[in-house]
């Protein structure tokens, strides 16, 4: 265990100016945007460096994930998470193994993930000790654990990350799925032991259906067909102007789907990866038209003139304020490819590229974590370094340095 935080290292993405310039060139109408001739001319063999500049500031050398821009200076089961993914993604073994130890190390007290579910939060304590802050665990992290060990097993052939990553998968069915009345099998963002019914609090963000489809492909006897389809039922009723919220709730008593007790209908900072997850879904998958069919409302929005995300949204009347950072941006270019917008979707990435591009240092503030982490997944799956199958299978692209950008 460590409480060592290295000072922030200002670096930047490598180059993509010559992409820009054919972006400024273009005039962004649907006759006149050629997105697969145009993104050819962005350096794609530079597309890694994404993940070098991400985990040469936030993960450190024992394999923790720090995100600088708390008080805490914290690290979570997500970012822990998302970043054994992306080791998996960039074929980095020996990131993945120092992530995964600090995780079972700290997060789990030393015990194996095969036995306890991860604390969501550790950092510096109010007394200046480090460690836990928060034992509960997270459900979505716990997934995309073990989504990441159960293919890290698979493309590596290492049979023990395999059986760790199903490991962690009966711990979460067991402890963070309950059968609700009138709905059936849901996945709770925590321990069942920490819900409060008879109104249950959902995280539509945290059940991404590609992860769900690997699991049924896993786990067949388990739940989680069932929950894919509730995960698809829950965001028609609660989306009815296209917009995800970050969280919403299901009444036992009354039997459907409600404002979340809490946070209201807001849609900000969780629901972004709704609309993420959506995009980078398998063309094959039955369920993508409808669940693309329901979230209309960022595709509205960006089909207008300098249409731009809010950063927040009323999900219930749709109205937005604010202006969304450069990770929606992101976050939204699977989404725009996912439906064929050339335009948007040029518009959206010239704005990721912007940001990203190279400056004199200490002229621009670094990328804080949580955008980082959404450029890794939007402009990856554009890129073509990963896709995920219609089992949910990861698609990495290890054996071309230079994958080809998507088309479709």
């Amino acid at each position: 265990m460590t409480g060592a935080v290295p000072l922030p290292a200002l670096h930047t993405p490598a180059t993509r100016r010559r992409w820009l310039r054919g972006l400024a060139s273009l005039t962004l109408t649907p006759l006149a945007v050629h997105l697969p001739a145009m993104a050819q001319t962005r350096p794609a063999c530079d597309t890694m460096t994404d993940w070098r500049e991400f985990t040469a500031r936030h993960v450190q050398r024992d394999g923790r994930v720090v995100d600088f821009d708390t008080p805490q200076q914290h690290s979570t089961s997500e970012g822990q998470s998302y970043s054994l993914f992306f080791a998996l993604v960039h074929n980095d073994r020996t990131t993945f193994a120092r992530v995964l130890a600090w995780t079972q190390a700290n997060l789990c007290g030393g015990a194996s993930l095969a036995t306890r579910l991860p604390a969501w939060q550790w950092g510096r304590k109010s007394d200046g000790s480090w460690g836990v802050l928060d034992a509960n665990p997270a459900s979505d992290a716990d997934l995309w654990i073990a989504y990441a060990l159960i293919e890290a097993g698979r493309l590596w052939s290492d049979a023990r990350y395999g059986a760790l990553g199903r490991a962690v998968l009966a711990l979460a069915a067991r402890e963070e799925v309950i059968r609700l009345d009138g709905l059936g099998a849901m996945l709770l963002p925590w321990p069942q032991s920490v819900a409060r019914p008879p109104v249950y609090r959902l995280n539509p963000s945290y059940l991404p259906l590609q992860l769900l489809r690997r699991f049924q492909q896993e786990d067949a006897q388990g739940p989680w067909t069932e929950i894919a389809d509730n995960t698809v039922r829950m965001l028609g009723a609660v989306s009815p102007h296209g917009f995800a919220p970050d969280w919403c709730a299901w009444s036992s008593e009354r039997r459907e789907f409600v404002a979340d007790p809490d946070k209201s209908t807001v849609g900000s900072y969780d629901a972004i990866r709704v609309y993420l997850w959506a995009g980078m879904l398998s063309a094959q998958d039955r369920a993508r038209p409808a669940l693309l069919s329901t979230l209309f409302g960022p595709r509205r929005l960006l089909e207008q003139p300098k249409g731009a995300l809010p950063e927040y949204v009323d999900t219930s009347t749709g109205v937005g304020r604010g202006t969304g950072n450069v990770g929606y941006a992101a976050a939204v270019l699977p989404y725009l490819r996912a439906q064929g917008l050339t335009a948007p979707l040029a518009a959206q990435s010239a704005r990721v590229q912007e940001r990203t591009a190279p400056a004199p240092p200490g002229t621009t503030p670094p990328l804080p974590y949580y955008e980082r982490m959404l450029i890794l997944f939007g402009q990856g799956w554009l890129d073509g370094r990963f896709a995920f199958a219609r089992g949910g299978q990861l698609q990495p692209q290890w054996r071309s340095p230079c994958p080809t950008p998507r088309s479709s």
